[in-house]
């Protein structure tokens, strides 16, 4: 089968569409998937740069999310799984090939109202927000939120579920572009920060209060100004650290208004607490999805030949929600 392979830890170049051996037959409780789409993440881009190893057993070529069609069921999967079925994955690495197995466990029905490439774009973004905002800081209708870059894949996401279920969004991104894209799928406050304190501005729309939780994705740089931005027992939540992931802090808003940090992603997670996070967002975002109420932002997608340049445009961060590659 083709699948794009990571020629050496480096810039977008070292990826290279390959020939590569047949994958085994799905095992215990595993599907094999004939891939449709991929989607790209930026942890696909530190994966590439030698900084993010794919976990023991996991497959060594990138791409964490997939849509496609079940060509194989191996022992012990659940019945409703059958060959023929469309689905979507989270996966553990892969998704830039022809063929990928998947465990049961982490495979969603494409929802009605979606085709099948734009499917691709669902489990990644829809697992990490659910899983993080959701599942562990409980933001919660009447709440607000704000989501550091708004217009990514994971920020267009963040936005519609977080607006279908009452909750007030502050976004940031860094052209009017994208601040306008995020205004359209439902922002309330829309933050340049190239050209605004987001603090300042968080701290006007709310009367000097701050916003309940922070989902962010820059990390060290701007973790003082978090701290500062949260309300009275208010969250942060770290995804990533596009801003370093070393900083001096001054703790003492943590303890006067009771906050709480917490970082995580969904990768090196257990089968089990993956399969948890997929059942959870099956049953509680995919409902959203199929009214239409949330939907796949999908920018560009890219033959499977050309992941380099899929990747190149990833860096650029001139986007606006998916990037896709299609075997």
């Amino acid at each position: 089968m083709r699948a794009v392979v990571i020629a050496g830890a480096g810039g977008p170049e070292v990826l290279e569409e390959r020939r590569v051996d047949a994958l085994p037959a799905p095992g215990d409780g595993e599907v094999l998937v004939a891939v449709a789409a991929a989607g790209v993440n930026r942890a696909d881009t530190v994966q590439r740069q030698g900084r993010y190893p794919a976990p023991p057993g996991a497959s060594p070529y990138p791409g964490l999310e997939c849509s496609g069609t079940i060509l194989s069921v191996g022992p012990n999967v659940p019945s409703r799984w059958a060959i023929g079925d469309q689905v979507c994955a989270l996966l553990s690495g892969g998704g830039y090939a022809e063929k990928v197995v998947v465990p049961a466990g982490q495979l969603l029905p494409v929802p009605e109202g979606v085709s099948l490439t734009d499917a691709a774009g669902l489990p990644e973004v829809a697992c990490t927000v659910w899983s993080t905002v959701f599942m562990t800081s409980h933001l919660s209708p009447g709440e607000s939120f704000l989501i550091h870059g708004g217009s990514s894949g994971i920020g267009t996401f963040a936005i519609q579920i977080a607006k279908h279920l009452g909750i007030k969004v502050f976004v940031t991104a860094g052209s009017e572009e994208k601040l306008a894209a995020c205004k359209g799928l439902g922002a309330d406050v829309c933050i340049n920060y190239k050209t605004e304190d987001f603090v300042e501005r968080v701290k006007q729309e709310t009367n000097g209060k701050g916003v309940d939780v922070i989902l962010d994705n820059i990390g060290g740089l701007y973790l003082q100004r978090n701290l500062n931005g949260l309300a009275v027992d208010g969250r942060l939540f770290i995804i990533g650290f596009q801003g370093g992931a070393v900083t001096e802090v001054n703790l003492q808003p943590m303890l006067a208004r009771r906050l709480t940090i917490q970082a995580a992603g969904l990768r090196n997670r257990s089968l089990d607490n993956k399969a948890l996070i997929v059942s959870e967002v099956e049953k509680n975002v995919w409902p959203a999805v199929v009214q239409g109420k949330v939907k796949p932002v999908v920018y560009k997608t890219f033959p499977l030949s050309e992941a380099a340049e899929a990747h190149k445009l990833m860096e650029e961060s001139s986007h606006i929600g998916k990037i896709l590659l299609i075997p």
